[in-house]
């Protein structure tokens, strides 16, 4: 019998890896095909690719004219997703996202009400711009993010699979926004900062974004290619050792956990979801670079856009002119040593 289990689990492994290096392949046609759209910008594309591969949404959040939206258009095209765009404004209600109820009349004079679907219900959801819609908005998208259905006049309608949100926000205009909830905020698997782009990218830029023609990116596979991507990701093991880095790094970002650091100068710390979503994202980059088990150096990389959203400064360290890109640097230096 002992034989036979091994027999077994080696099969198993082989299928494994053989699955891995299939994912690997398309991974590496997918960079490639966005690379010829997206110009530089290594980090942001990988960590909303990240997101996407681990089953979640993502916040990207840059000034205007970076790119974003371009990048989530070109994301869903590449990966074959059905994706749609909402503007988010502050006079957007939840039934512009969600859908409404209409009253059809048949031609023998009877009434009914029929659902007409909202924008919601795509694979890729572009929220332009997030946090100018109202918190009555944003709390009927967050239940879409969270629970992938939504209900209307008590009834339920379960949002196609995969779905994935990437939400846009601009960090610079403050008048007429609504800053997402902290609890809006959890729900993204990652923030993406999207920073200006370095010389020589944005010369290609202006080279090849200003002619009669553009490049326009190709369908590299699907969405059941992507959830089978996602399962295997799921599957894929994570040491003891990542394991115990992760935890150690989300719970000194907490304070009263004993780290000096953080209890001088974070208000409130990240909970059990950022450990997941490091797991995930920990396994999608080993994947997203042709390994078939995470690292603790994945964790470190992740630290950032895993973290940054899920943590707050007290009022003194703000003052002082401090930044949670400060702390979680100096707990990544520490979790080092």
């Amino acid at each position: 019998m002992g034989m036979i289990k091994s027999t077994e689990t080696t099969l198993d492994e082989q299928a494994m890896v053989a699955s891995a290096e299939k994912a690997l392949g398309d991974i590496a046609t997918i960079r490639q095909e966005v690379s010829k759209v997206i110009f530089g910008q290594e980090s942001v594309v990988e960590n909303t690719l990240l997101a996407v591969l681990a089953g979640g949404h993502a916040l990207l959040v840059g000034v205007p004219g970076l790119a974003k939206t371009k990048l989530v258009t070109t994301l869903g095209s590449v990966l074959g997703l059905a994706s749609s765009r909402v503007q988010f404004t502050p006079d957007l209600m939840p039934s512009d996202i969600l859908g409404s109820e209409v009253m059809d009349q048949d031609e023998s004079g009877r009434r009914s009400f029929r659902f007409v679907k909202g924008p919601v219900f795509a694979q890729l959801l572009m929220a332009d711009e997030i946090n100018r819609a109202s918190p009555r908005t944003q709390s009927a998208l967050l239940q879409s993010m969270q629970e992938y259905h939504v209900t209307i006049a008590g009834q339920r309608y379960d949002l196609p699979a995969p779905f994935h949100v990437l939400a846009t926000q601009n960090p610079l205009e403050q008048e007429g926004t609504y800053p997402l909830p902290e609890a809006q905020l959890d729900r993204f698997l990652l923030q993406v900062d999207v920073d200006y782009p370095e010389l020589a990218d944005e010369r290609r830029i202006l080279l090849e974004t200003t002619g009669l023609s553009e490049a326009t990116p190709q369908a590299v596979i699907d969405a059941e290619r992507l959830l089978e991507i996602q399962q295997l990701i799921r599957q894929m093991p994570v040491g003891d050792g990542v394991v115990d880095a992760i935890l150690a790094l989300v719970r000194s970002a907490r304070p009263g956990q004993g780290n000096a650091s953080t209890d001088k100068h974070v208000a409130w710390g990240p909970g059990p979801r950022a450990g997941q979503a490091m797991m995930l994202c920990a396994r999608a980059r080993a994947l997203y670079e042709g390994r078939l088990a995470p690292s603790i150096d994945d964790v470190h990389a992740l630290a950032e856009p895993v973290l940054e959203h899920r943590m707050a400064l007290t009022f003194a360290a703000r003052a002082d002119g401090m930044s949670v890109r400060d702390v979680i640097a100096g707990l990544v230096k520490q979790s080092r040593s």
